[in-house]
């Protein structure tokens, strides 16, 4: 394993946190130790070539390689059971009350990884709406910065221990088992249909058409210090609708006394209804 000295290790962690948001600033070891195999696989003999080529570049499939190395993309289907619970509840008659004029549904995933969150919120929107799903547009706006992970999300290929927490039912209806693949299912075309993919990094400005009724940004932040992960959620408060929730993930918390979302239970927080 690589050694970095000082002054790469900062430029690196300067770097990849003015681009991307995420803080290195304690993770020394675990940049040496997942990073050293591809530095030397580049044909750097040390850190400094690699940071000066990643720094120069500033985008692109060598900086993607490495942010994918430095995070986690671990999910499945139905993570964080109590989200999913609250949002099929309560969160859903709400929108379906609000929006039964237009029956628009604004719904976004950011930092969907591989693609198990929101699928699930279709399937959970799918089943709440039953026969009336056909008549309302609830296309969910997917987003991630890796092209990776999104190309695995639009492939709708995953292991059987992927789909572990799923009822058996959703399981049959909604995934065909891959032939001459045994435990990979394939996500029906009905699902794949109401998810819009794109690459987006959640330090750009956030300028979508529409409000949002829901965000998902669950197990995201824990990347973020506390300025950014603030300035971020700000930036979600004013892309959404009054009324509309965040949802945010469990090992994650929001300053009660500094955001602008009214704090509902842990990991859902909430635009005061009436405020633009």
């Amino acid at each position: 394993m690589l050694n970095i000295s000082d002054q790469d290790f900062t430029r690196l962690v300067n770097f990849v946190k003015s681009n991307y948001g995420i803080d290195l600033s304690k993770k020394r070891q675990l940049i040496t130790s997942r990073l050293s195999s591809t530095v030397s696989g580049m044909g750097y003999k040390d850190f400094t070539g690699y940071v000066d080529h990643i720094v120069s570049k500033k985008s692109g499939k060598d900086n993607e390689i490495m942010l994918n190395k430095l995070t986690t993309n671990y999910t499945y289907f139905y993570r964080e059971k109590t989200h999913f619970d609250f949002f099929r509840d309560t969160i859903l008659p709400y929108i379906v009350e609000k929006k039964s004029k237009n029956r628009v549904m604004s719904i976004w995933s950011a930092g969907c990884s591989s693609g198990e969150e929101p699928y699930t919120i279709t399937m959970l929107i799918k089943e709440f709406l039953g026969s009336q799903a056909s008549s309302w547009d609830t296309r969910i706006l997917a987003t991630d910065i890796s092209h990776n992970v999104l190309s695995k999300a639009k492939a709708g290929l995953y292991e059987e221990e992927s789909l572990r927490e799923l009822p058996p039912e959703w399981k049959r209806r909604y995934f065909t088992p891959v032939k001459g693949s045994p435990g990979t299912y394939e996500v029906s075309k009905a699902l794949r249909s109401n998810v819009i993919y794109r690459t987006f990094n959640l330090m750009s400005p956030i300028q979508f058409k529409l409000k949002f009724d829901v965000i998902f940004c669950r197990n995201v932040m824990i990347y973020f210090d506390q300025d950014t992960k603030e300035a971020l959620v700000n930036r979600f408060y004013q892309a959404s609708d009054p009324g509309a929730y965040l949802l945010i993930g469990h090992s994650e918390s929001l300053n009660k006394e500094r955001t602008p979302y009214e704090y509902i239970m842990p990991a859902t927080y909430r635009k005061t209804e009436g405020v633009i």
